[in-house]
């Protein structure tokens, strides 16, 4: 971080390790939209200078930005590394913050834009975990019928599963499993996404249409030659 910052890594680093803690006290409270107004403040007090404010903010927005760096990198070293950037570098921007967008949306533009650029330097592949599909998913009626009973041989076929759905994620661009991760894991809407990336709606449901098909190319092969 660069010595200019007023908040020190370890200071940033303490209140990640907060927002993690809210993270695993309410996971799902932590997916809704925060409340634009209540970010409007902290963020007014924090470009008056109340260091504070921005505390408050990093606690609200750690737990979805981890999920979303995690599932992206696949590596909870490096979503810790890049939480600290991000947050580090947002605090550097906020006095040039003016609100045409929201707060949320703002945020989640550095989030994922930095990845990105970690990514495409770095050469990393994210694995996507069964763990962390949301709730859309679990509901999908084929996922439902493969894990509606438990034997050895079920589990075979989850865990042969989840490795097919890793290997299709990691042939897709950065570009497409970064909108595969907003959509189905983060539960973005298209005109969130739309926003964040600064790109058109249409484009956000051509890189998913893209992106379904080849995961569900992978799922068909699965459930025509299961393991046995």
């Amino acid at each position: 971080m660069s010595a200019s910052i007023a908040l020190p890594a370890r200071r940033i680093s303490d209140l990640l390790s907060s927002g993690l803690d809210a993270r695993a006290k309410s996971k799902r409270e932590a997916m809704n939209q925060p409340r634009t107004d209540e970010d409007q403040e902290l963020v007014a007090r924090t470009q008056s200078g109340d260091a504070s404010a921005f505390d408050q903010l990093v606690i609200k927005y750690t737990p979805r930005l981890y999920g979303l760096v995690y599932n992206m990198t696949s590596n909870h070293e490096d979503t810790n590394d890049l939480l600290q950037d991000i947050f580090s570098k947002a605090y550097k921007a906020i006095r040039g913050f003016r609100g045409k967008s929201s707060f949320y949306t703002w945020i989640h533009s550095i989030a994922v834009n930095m990845t990105l650029n970690f990514l495409k330097k770095r050469g990393r592949r994210f694995q996507l975990s069964l763990d962390d599909v949301d709730a859309g998913v679990q509901n999908d009626k084929e996922f439902m019928e493969l894990t509606a009973t438990s034997s050895p041989v079920r589990e075979a076929d989850l865990s042969e599963l989840q490795r097919r759905l890793n290997e299709a994620m990691m042939k897709l661009s950065d570009e497409h499993r970064a909108v595969v991760t907003m959509f189905h894991i983060q539960g973005m809407p298209h005109a969130e996404i739309s926003k964040i990336l600064r790109v058109s709606e249409g484009t956000v449901r051509s890189r998913l249409f893209y992106a379904n098909r080849q995961l569900q190319n992978y799922l068909d092969e699965f459930r025509k030659n299961p393991v046995s």
